[in-house]
């Protein structure tokens, strides 16, 4: 990427591919980090020498592809630093030799970037640049002066040149395009925000503001053009229609499972084992510890909606659900949930038993993780399909109502969230309140 005369141009596109490449009109006051930041989605810078003076820099790349390839993709895109176009060509040094008393700054952010790259923690000063482990591989994108569109697919393109992209959910709050974006590592996060944050997608315009997410996991129930789980590409469009349909079926009774699981073993009882039954598929024989927890499951959720139907329990003539033997169950219709971590009745007298309540449009969240805010949770609770009309935390932030629009989200939400990774050892407690905000 070239300007000047044309002679000037001839020249510059004559010089041979160096791993040094030469970095010009920098803004002023462009720190070593935002100068490292264009190389490290290229591979591993090596070393940096800034000319303040002269608003340049040298940077140094690990191998001479890596630094062809970033030569290459900033000819077809522009290079910013602080909103403001950069240039970029290969110098005539082969590599940088730069005086370490002078260079000092530069060479403890370099070994910063490579600690966090190569997961261990910088031996020098942290306090020599802002570059913390990584919190989250969730990033919160917000895209400002949006005049042209910016889609699901534009954004995977652009953020999977730093990792792989895991999940998408995209919506609009504020009138503001949003988005939030899961990558497979947290460094990969962190190369992206530093590389990508306050550069435009357009000419002038979509403007990337991005943050980490206090959210480490999201949680995709539809791949279509409003989010996407690119590790499950057996989820549905959200239109009844599979997006895969030779794996729909098999996913269907999975979800099926693990969702029966859930609203069973963490409202009513432990559940022990489901099987859907093989001529019957929407039909399931479920067996939890006693009595007592099926007669209470039953009573509660007798004739309340799920996934759109109303749902009938009823007591089974059966007394046990029987495994199949080894090999013979390639439908996978039956699941032994016996050492499910769910299970919250084990203890005689836990306090759980006092907690039992019918369902109802109020849920209450427990286990909370430190620094996740209401606007976190409402995000979490909205993507789950309903819409949240009112939320309330408790005073020690740790637990805190939410209130779905109908008992039918509230069901919903609960079997997607329940036992929902926060990260930090945190899993999300949800159940049925009594409570209304």
């Amino acid at each position: 990427v070239t300007n000047g005369s044309d002679s000037k141009k001839q020249r510059l596109d004559e010089s041979p591919p160096s791993r040094v490449l030469h970095i010009r009109k920098l803004p002023s006051e462009v720190s070593e980090t935002e100068v490292i930041a264009l190389g490290l989605p290229f591979g591993k810078v090596t070393n940096i020498l800034m000319l303040k003076g002269k608003n340049q820099a040298f940077l140094e790349l690990g191998t001479e592809e890596a630094a062809i390839t970033m030569v290459n993709y900033y000819t077809a895109v522009t290079p910013q630093v602080r909103n403001t176009p950069v240039f970029i060509q290969y110098s005539n040094h082969k590599e940088l030799k730069t005086d370490s008393a002078l260079n000092q700054r530069a060479q403890a952010v370099l070994q910063a970037v490579s600690a966090v790259q190569d997961g261990s923690s910088p031996s020098s000063d942290p306090g020599v640049l802002d570059l913390a482990p990584p919190p989250s591989p969730v990033l919160r994108i917000i895209i400002d002066n949006m005049f042209y569109p910016v889609t699901l697919d534009v954004l995977q393109q652009i953020f999977s040149k730093f990792g792989t992209v895991m999940k998408i959910i995209t919506f609009t709050k504020n009138n503001q395009f949003q988005a939030l974006l899961q990558f497979s590592d947290p460094v990969n996060a962190q190369q992206a925000k530093l590389s990508l944050d306050g550069q435009n997608i357009y000419n002038s315009c979509c403007t990337l503001r991005i943050d980490f997410s206090k959210l480490v996991n999201l949680n995709v129930k539809y791949n279509n053009d409003k989010s996407r789980d690119y590790t499950r590409p057996d989820l549905p469009t959200g239109d009844g229609e599979s997006t895969n349909k030779d794996h729909s079926l098999l996913g269907k009774y999975i979800s099926v499972f693990l969702r029966l699981h859930s609203i069973h073993s963490c409202v009513y009882g432990d559940v022990q084992r489901v099987k859907i039954l093989y001529n019957k598929k929407d039909s399931a024989l479920i067996q939890l510890s006693d009595g007592n927890q099926a007669q209470l499951a039953m009573s509660h959720l007798n004739g309340q909606k799920v996934f759109g139907k109303v749902m009938r329990v009823t007591l089974s003539k059966h007394q046990t659900v029987a495994l199949p033997r080894e090999g013979l169950d390639d439908q996978l219709l039956t699941k032994d949930f016996s050492g499910s971590p769910l299970h919250r009745f084990k203890k005689p007298g836990s306090k759980n038993f006092q907690n039992i309540f019918p369902p109802s449009a109020t849920l209450h969240l427990s286990n909370i993780r430190d620094g996740v805010g209401e606007e976190d949770l409402r995000l979490l609770f909205s993507n789950s399909g309903g819409t949240v009309k009112a939320f309330k935390f408790f005073q020690d932030r740790k637990m805190a109502l939410i209130q779905m629009s109908s008992v039918e989200e509230a069901i919903q939400a609960l079997m997607d969230l329940h036992n929902y990774d926060m990260g930090g050892n945190h899993h999300l407690k949800v159940s049925f309140s009594k409570s209304t905000i």
